[in-house]
């Protein structure tokens, strides 16, 4: 059976109704009466409170905002095995109520500590045994962190085990091969955000001199060779980081949800005055197949679709991606790396040109095939939908000769074989990078249908979305 039709197979079976209520009218969560923060009665899952940002030396100096405050870590694991040399991923076919079109390829385990130490008081989570005490070869345990424009410093256990024996796949799990899994990263919205963070924290094979495949492809396979070299030494790397996080004048604190400026509650929802960014809804979520039958939340919804690339180009024979040291008010430790582009441009469009984040033309001008950048990916991918409610960036790859940004203090290039290493570690590569990367080194399993030139999957998907008119952070 095909993977789309196993999802469409699994969607028939169990089915989540999601409708949107008044934030006031949601069962189980009150505003705190002190503050206005939102938070379930159990004391458990999440709370949405405000955050005060102070950045004087950023676009915009100070702004206050919605957050939700996740202080708990939960697991994100991907059980592997192989057959006859050959990976092979368990996955699961999930649902969550902020995906776009039903059920997703998920990891193995996507749990947060409130799911799988069951405040919820429904079924246990499959397999979380098998990541908590691991029976097997452990090839990626690192703590990442979340997106930092929406998650106060919120973080998940990424893992990757590789099991010896055979382990039965459950209903609604499967087991596939993992080319096929890198392979559906080109199709919108197949394979969740959860599965594509753990994926990126899995280390490559390495691919022998002729070996693997041709063109960009296989640059990128050998490219992630760390015997090869790179423009700046990993230390180098290491101590720019270092030292944009000991002086980054940033400051971030959670206030009451009541205090925040420019945002108001009507209409069941809260939003920004202007009408960018996003709105805080809340809906029920009435679900068969999951560990609960029903329950209701708030959610945030971005207005729009967002923009997440990399400009890539080869460097002494080594594909290297372009990224920027970005500050998050969420992050825990102040800048992560993150793409050469992240934004959603319409966010822009009330603050001065000079605001407007570097090179974003750029790769517009590569997606409209009216630049030399030669478009290596592009497809929309959605978010995590446990929180964000149709969430979607359009993540791009392109390829360059040229250095669009030749000496900038807040931008390097970083060859592959680098991103893998920093990945072996927490908080260094940002979600929306990790997710990038995946997509990035998919192009060397096989074909991936966000490639120009890629075969169509088995059900018909449009692979293509138009021009990004306006406004993710």
């Amino acid at each position: 059976m095909d993977v789309h039709d196993w999802l469409q197979e699994v969607a028939g079976q169990t089915s989540m109704d999601v409708a949107r209520l008044p934030l006031e009218e949601l069962p189980a969560w009150h505003a705190d009466p002190a503050t206005g923060n939102l938070r379930h009665d159990s004391g458990g899952f999440f709370t949405v409170e405000g955050l005060d940002v102070h950045r004087p030396a950023g676009p915009v100096p100070a702004w206050t905002q919605p957050i939700i405050n996740q202080p708990e870590t939960g697991i994100l694991g991907i059980l592997l095995k192989r057959v006859d040399g050959v990976p092979y991923a368990l996955m699961q076919a999930k649902n969550e109520p902020g995906n776009p079109d039903g059920p997703q390829v998920s990891p193995t385990v996507q749990a947060t500590r409130s799911n799988y130490t069951r405040v919820h008081q429904g079924r246990a989570v499959p397999y979380l045994d098998l990541f908590r005490e691991p029976r097997g070869r452990v090839l990626a345990d690192t703590r990442q962190s979340e997106q930092g424009a929406w998650f106060y410093r919120k973080r998940n256990r990424n893992m990757v085990v590789e099991v010896p024996g055979h382990v039965e796949a459950a209903e609604g799990f499967r087991w596939l091969p993992l080319a096929r899994v890198y392979g559906l990263l080109g199709v919108p919205d197949r394979v969740n955000m959860d599965a594509r963070t753990v994926l990126s924290c899995l280390p490559p094979q390495r691919v022998a001199e002729g070996a693997g495949p041709a063109g960009f492809a296989g640059a990128v396979a050998r490219s992630r060779d760390a015997s090869r070299g790179a423009r700046h030494e990993l230390g180098e790397i290491l101590s720019w980081l270092s030292g944009l996080r000991s002086t980054a004048d940033v400051r971030a604190a959670l206030v009451p949800l009541d205090r925040v400026r420019g945002w108001r509650r009507s209409g069941g929802r809260i939003s920004h005055e202007t009408g960018r960014f996003f709105d805080v809804i809340g809906v029920r979520v009435e679900a068969r197949g999951r560990e609960v039958a029903g329950w209701s939340q708030p959610m945030l919804a971005p207005v729009g679709t967002g923009l997440v690339a990399f400009l890539v180009r080869t460097i002494g024979g080594v594909v290297h991606a372009l990224v920027q040291a970005r500050v998050d008010p969420g992050y825990t430790d102040v800048v992560e790396l993150a793409p050469t582009v992240q934004c959603t441009p319409g966010n822009y469009d009330h603050l001065p040109a000079a605001a407007r984040p570097p090179l974003v033309d750029v790769v517009l001008d590569a997606v409209r095939g009216s630049s030399r950048a030669r478009l290596r990916f592009d497809t929309v991918l959605s978010e995590e939908g446990g929180r964000f409610y149709h969430a979607r960036n359009r993540y791009v790859v392109a390829e360059t000769d040229e250095d669009p940004l030749p000496g900038h203090p807040g931008f390097r290039w970083l060859a592959l074989h680098q991103i893998d290493e920093l990945l072996r570690h927490s908080y260094y590569l940002n979600v929306e990078a990790r997710s990038l990367t995946a997509c990035l080194h998919g192009l060397a399993h096989g074909p991936s249908y966000g490639v120009p030139g890629g075969r169509p999957p088995a059900t018909p998907y449009e692979p293509r979305v138009p021009l990004l008119s306006g406004g993710v952070r």
